[in-house]
């Protein structure tokens, strides 16, 4: 039986037109029935960047035995020149998260997948101590199971005081190897009491972070994360 965690998960690439610009990650969350592909916020779109795809493609799979079959799905990202995403913003800022809901109606027939919902997101903010162990699961460098078309684990640890704000901002901190193309992966802590989906989802992966006063190749890099609160989805899912 496959872990039911890596069919929450699922690899985005983004376009303009036929033109491939980036690969990325993303998980699905459901909510009263409506299902919601949710990535980072700058894999849509990064204006300081100049990054500005018109389309997505998300991988489906569509055999639950049979792992090795599976489609992409294409999305777009505007309509009538309007963006078809939400994301969100608070007191310190925009927050690096986005959803875009899904049609079920256009998902390819026998569609698989393990949709997180409000129920995994954590409780009491205190049950969670600073070095919990968690795992951040997607694409790193576009590093995947090709043939299933899976995503990787990497381990993680809690590097800040979870529930407080680092900075002020809407995120706290992981500690843990990363690469580019984690960008809106899952951020999470195996909960035994979770049913089908036994795990807590505890943020989305955003970035890497390192010090500005680093000196190239004398100091090593912080290998420090940031991870957006998973809570934000209660609001951009409404």
């Amino acid at each position: 039986m496959i872990e039911p965690l890596l069919l929450a998960v699922t690899r985005v690439s983004t376009f303009v037109g036929e033109r491939v610009l980036t690969a990325a990650s993303g998980f699905f969350f459901e909510r009263d029935a409506r299902l919601f592909l949710v990535t980072s916020r700058h894999v849509l779109v990064d204006a300081p960047s100049g990054h500005h795809p018109d389309r997505i493609e998300i991988v489906l799979h569509t055999d639950e035995v049979d792992l090795t079959r599976f489609t992409a799905l294409s999305l777009p990202l505007y309509r009538e020149g309007t963006s078809v995403w939400r994301q969100g913003k608070d007191s310190g800022g925009e927050i690096d998260v986005a959803v875009v809901e899904l049609d079920r109606a256009a998902l390819p027939e026998g569609t698989v997948l393990r949709p997180f919902t409000l129920q995994h997101l954590q409780g009491p903010l205190e049950e969670i101590a600073l070095g919990t162990a968690m795992l951040v699961v997607g694409f790193p460098l576009g590093f995947y199971d090709t043939l299933h078309h899976l995503p990787v684990a990497r381990h993680a640890a809690v590097a800040s005081a979870f529930g407080v704000r680092f900075q002020g901002q809407g995120y706290f901190l992981t500690d843990a190897r990363m690469h580019r193309g984690a960008s809106g992966a899952p951020v999470v802590l195996r909960d035994p009491r979770g049913g089908a989906l036994p795990w807590k989802l505890l943020g989305i992966h955003s970035a890497r972070l390192d010090m500005r006063t680093r000196e190239q190749g004398v100091d090593d890099t912080l290998g420090l994360n940031s991870a957006w609160y998973a809570d934000i989805l209660r609001t951009l899912t409404k």
